[in-house]
């Protein structure tokens, strides 16, 4: 199985701008100015975040009717409490008590169902650049965007939160499979460069070394399903009109962020992707998880930072499809090959699946010449 958007963008850009956008759960402040440079632990944004409210059935703890709990009270509404702190008492030697589980505000005391409603204090969020680069807009109370000349490489599909390490290479060639014992101490706070794919083991001992995201070719279901405990989904299929993840809310966060190039199974990562990434070891980088597959469409993505010596020609990010390009294949049969286009027809041509529309022919690394949907291929930056 594999997850593609096409939407004329190249997975793997060597030098580009790259734009990364910070948001805030919840309206704060900004702490940086338009222009101003960050660095990857730089606070750019704060925010108090609300927590949902606690209700603490004080009849049931003190073993009292619901209309004395207003009387057993030790504070009123609008009072403040701090956690472990007698929230409510009966009288006598061996009376019993009842204590607040959080800090924060009494909001209301219920006689008739004896309940008591604590706001908890909001928390504290601070949101950090996780990049190098310059601030170049503004949300005002919502966060920031910020630009910075980079190589990025886009993925399949991924999981896991935004995340900043330096790019450790793991493996020799893009085949290579990860194998548990090549991750070590060394590996801590590292986005490891892989191979055509992992295993759960892996993946624990890389959460286990305290590494903070890995970048792969593919991935087998079942080892993704025992690595994030998802055993009891139903199974991930092509073509289903009610296809979906797993809920995310109901699933433990990872603790790393993972992104597949090619898609499930064994699959080798793309060779110029592969060149790629290996020619940025021991660079600092972004690592981006997210995977959207409904308008706005995302994509998860690595952006590498590049110094200014490297970064004095800025490429696009979207290069054209025309004759001479190198190209990656997305239909089911020939997912991962790199071909390059020969011809481009301005008219409709039926193609293998008997469909007429545009298309390209493509000429593959093995010499096999190929017409295929323009949707079915990928430039290659």
């Amino acid at each position: 199985m594999t997850i593609y958007l096409p939407e004329g963008g190249s997975p793997a850009v060597a030098n580009t701008m790259a734009r990364i956008e910070r948001h805030l759960p919840h309206p704060g402040e900004i702490l940086v100015r338009q222009g101003g440079r960050v660095e990857p632990d730089d606070i750019v944004a704060r925010a108090l975040v609300p927590e949902p409210p606690q209700i603490i059935n004080v009849a049931r703890a003190l073993g009292i009717p619901p209309g004395q709990v207003y009387r057993a009270m030790r504070r009123e509404v609008l009072n403040k409490v701090n956690a472990g702190e007698v929230l409510a008492r009966t009288s006598g030697l061996l009376g019993r008590r009842c204590l607040a589980p959080v800090s924060g505000m009494i909001a209301d005391i219920d006689s008739e169902t004896g309940y008591v409603t604590i706001a908890p204090d909001p928390v504290e969020f601070v949101l950090g650049a996780t990049v190098r680069g310059v601030v170049m807009e503004i949300m005002p109370y919502e966060g920031v965007v910020i630009e910075t000349p980079a190589a990025q490489v886009y993925g399949a599909f991924g999981i896991g939160e935004e995340r900043s390490g330096v790019l450790r290479l793991l493996a020799i060639n893009p085949d290579q499979v990860v194998r548990p014992e090549q991750i070590d101490a060394r590996s801590a706070y590292a986005i490891l460069i892989c191979g055509s794919s992992i295993s759960a083991a892996a993946l624990r001992r890389a959460v286990a070394e305290q590494v903070r995201g890995v970048i792969v070719g593919g991935i087998e279901e079942r080892e993704l399903r025992e690595f994030l405990g998802w055993a009891g989904q139903t199974p991930w299929r092509t073509g289903l009109h009610d296809w979906r993840w797993p809920n995310p809310q109901h699933t433990p966060e990872p603790k790393l962020t993972i992104i597949v190039t090619e898609g499930f199974g064994v699959r080798p990562m793309a060779q110029p992707i592969f060149e790629l990434l290996s020619s940025q070891d021991r660079q600092e980088a972004l690592i981006e998880g997210q995977t959207q597959l409904r308008r706005p469409l995302r994509r998860p993505r690595v952006v590498i930072p590049l110094t200014r010596s490297s970064s004095s020609t800025i490429g696009s990010a979207r290069p054209q499809l025309q004759p001479g390009a190198q190209v990656r294949l997305l239909d089911h049969d020939h997912l991962g090959q790199v071909g390059q286009i020969r011809s481009m027809p301005s008219v409709a041509r039926r193609v293998g699946s008997g469909v007429r529309t545009l298309a390209v022919e493509v000429v593959t690394s093995e010499g096999e010449q190929l017409w295929l949907p323009r949707t079915c291929v990928e430039v290659l930056g």
